[in-house]
């Protein structure tokens, strides 16, 4: 049976997507944001499409700043 990812393995996936989408944001800057928004679902029940809503919200988040 497969692992499922942990909550950390999830952000840093998420992470490691944004900061190639957004190479001249510091990392720091890209975990922040999406760890924030990463804990607005925490405790909800939306498991299997967490990684893209918190992707998506990042994003606009980086987007707003001028990333």
């Amino acid at each position: 049976m497969a692992k499922q990812p942990t909550d950390e393995d999830t952000i840093q996936q998420i992470v490691e997507r944004l900061q190639e989408k957004f190479p001249d944001t510091p990392r720091a800057e890209i975990e922040d944001i999406a760890r924030a928004e990463y804990g607005q679902y925490a405790g909800r029940p939306v498991r299997d499409y967490l990684a893209i809503l918190v992707e998506r919200s990042a994003k606009k988040q980086l987007k707003k700043t001028g990333s």
